[in-house]
């Protein structure tokens, strides 16, 4: 078994988006009554893992998110590093510790990433599978720092999307024009002039029209689109700068 370094860690706040709702995915924590098999909390976590000894902070992340995620390749972000010396000083966090892993440190510095990923695609491996999506808006009790971890990875993801088109990597393959409006709506939690948006989008090379419509649905069918890095690389010509 590989050693880890006991007071320094990567927390990955993996976000996905369906049914117009930004999701992050959290994994349950819950520690037994070592004489009663009762329950003495239950909470939840972002995804992470103390560091290997040898082991870049970089790939650290991305094992992580292989083992949560069952994925490879996919958007990765160094947003922040937290290391309040009291982040892991509460009681359900020292008892889980104390209990679990009594070899960490009593202070441990975390590096945080957030990841986008394709909700629909995730398969963690059989080691992982206490992990659940939650709406970012509805989240439940949250150990450690974790809240304060999350808050701050949707703050970057919020300046990100205005900046480069990150926000694509959360839509399936093809896309509409209005689930990509209704995406952004829920990233940066504000309703957008439709005009004004699809006029932006429209504009956007790298967002290609394909000759295929929605298939039964009650509504007129919608073009669908997809998105294109390598053209978008090849043909900006500034900076990327989408404001609503």
């Amino acid at each position: 078994m590989e050693k880890i370094l006991n007071n320094i860690s990567v927390d990955c706040v993996i976000f996905g988006y369906a049914d117009d709702s930004l999701y992050v995915m959290l994994t349950r924590r819950e520690l037994m009554d070592a004489k009663t098999g009762q329950p003495l909390f239950t909470d939840y976590t972002v995804q992470g893992h103390h560091i290997l000894t040898g082991e870049n902070v970089d790939d650290a992340a991305r094992r992580v998110l292989k083992e949560k995620t069952g994925l490879d390749n996919i958007y990765l972000k160094q947003f922040h590093a937290f290391g309040d010396i009291s982040r892991i000083q509460h009681t359900n966090d020292q008892l889980w510790l104390k209990t679990t892993y009594p070899d960490v440190s009593d202070y441990v510095l975390t590096v945080g990433y957030y990841s986008l990923v394709d909700k629909t695609k995730v398969n963690p491996d059989e080691a992982h599978s206490f992990s659940s999506w939650f709406p970012v808006a509805e989240l439940p009790e949250l150990g450690y720092d974790h809240r304060e971890i999350i808050d701050k990875a949707l703050e970057a993801l919020q300046s990100a999307v205005l900046k480069e088109p990150v926000a694509f990597e959360l839509l399936p393959e093809k896309f509409t024009l209005l689930q990509v409006q209704r995406l952004y709506e829920a990233i940066l939690g504000v309703n957008l002039d439709r005009r004004n948006f699809r006029k932006k989008i429209n504009q956007m090379k790298y967002v290609i029209p394909l000759d295929e419509k929605q298939n039964g649905v009650p509504h007129t069918p919608a073009q669908y689109f997809i998105f294109s890095w390598d053209v978008y690389h090849k043909t900006k010509k500034e900076k990327y700068n989408i404001s609503f």
